[in-house]
């Protein structure tokens, strides 16, 4: 079985033929239009977890032509990220929160992303003109106490880059939290390194979220990567997005949850698929995907336990969706059985 460990002088897949010559598409002129569309690539260490394109690592990332077929219920903007966006770089849609998107490159783009009308290699980096449009309005808005870098990818930055974004941003009086979104310790465990994790040593709490979606993502690489954060005092927390064919089913998520908590990594979201447009074919039902978490509870740990949510398309906001115990003037153990209150 692969263990997460690239080839040697692997380069991470970019187009339909380096994905043919890997053995990972059959057809590649039928991805032409795809690949025309959204972003590709996966890096040596996601190619060496692919067993096969359809298995829950290679769906993730090698691209299919359903993703050209829109659903009607999906949108190019699902969360209103565009709408919330008060100057470039800023989305704003909490009271006491704002995100800061410094690039829009990644080290994987997933076929099931919320941003892939945006992401890509062209990066969308923010000039210093930019950011420091960012900063200012951050400044000026006293009611922001915390600032979570997305994107993209902010992990994608040099360390010197990044630093100096978590220093401009810790240095605004207002600002208490700090918190990065991340896919790069698990699916690009190289970069890293002791000097990316000296820059999240800052004065401001800086928590890092790392994204993952099954326990495989969690090679001995992507553990090391997160001991070097660990070791800088840094809290790590696990967020997945609940996907079919990749993590539907109790034995998948247990395995996900379970493996987080080696990495000391705590669960924190399960979230319900943002319906940007050509993802249908990762949609797990919510109803379903309540079943899947009470199926879990008096199994795991409560450590292991994420909170399940939605994105309210529109912009309006995440809310827990997992599943309810009290029915009427009883409650339902984890086994199903009913006590009165």
């Amino acid at each position: 079985m692969p263990d997460g460990s690239p080839p040697s002088r692997a380069r991470t897949l970019r187009d339909p033929d380096a994905l043919a010559q890997a053995g990972l598409v059959d057809d590649p002129p039928a991805l032409t239009a795809v690949a025309r569309r959204y972003a590709i690539a996966i890096t040596p260490t996601m190619r060496a977890l692919i067993e096969r394109p359809d298995d829950p690592i290679g769906r993730q990332f090698v691209p299919d032509p359903s993703e050209l077929a829109a659903a009607p219920y999906e949108n190019p903007d699902p969360i209103a990220d565009d709408a919330l966006s008060p100057v470039k770089g800023i989305v704003h849609r909490y009271p006491d929160r704002a995100l800061l998107k410094p690039l829009l490159v990644c080290p994987v783009y997933c076929r099931f992303c919320f941003r892939r009308e945006h992401v890509g290699p062209d990066g969308g980096l923010l000039t210093e003109a930019e950011l420091d449009a960012a900063y200012a309005w951050l400044s000026a808005h006293t009611a922001i106490r915390e600032v979570i870098l997305s994107g993209g990818d902010p992990l994608m930055l040099s360390p010197r880059r990044l630093g100096d974004i978590l220093a401009r941003l810790s240095a605004i009086p207002h600002v208490e939290m700090l918190r990065i979104h991340s896919r790069v310790p698990v699916a690009d465990p190289a970069r890293v390194s002791a000097a990316l994790a000296d820059a999240l040593e800052t004065e401001t709490p800086l928590w890092l979220v790392v994204h993952a979606n099954h326990a495989r993502e969690f090679t001995d690489a992507a553990r090391a990567a997160l001991r070097l954060v660990q070791a800088r005092g840094v809290p790590v927390l696990g967020q997945s997005v609940l996907l079919r064919g990749v993590n539907d089913s109790p034995e998948a998520l247990e395995a996900l949850f379970r493996a987080m908590l080696r990495a000391r990594v705590k669960p924190y979201y399960l979230h319900q698929l943002d319906p940007a447009p050509g993802t249908a074919r990762f949609r797990v039902p919510i109803a379903e995907g309540q079943r899947l978490l009470a199926a879990l509870r008096g199994r795991v740990t409560g450590l292991a336990w994420p909170t399940y949510v939605l994105d309210i398309p529109g912009g309006h906001g995440k809310v827990p969706i997992g599943p309810g115990y009290l029915e009427g003037d009883a409650v339902r153990d984890p086994w199903g059985e009913q006590h009165p209150l």
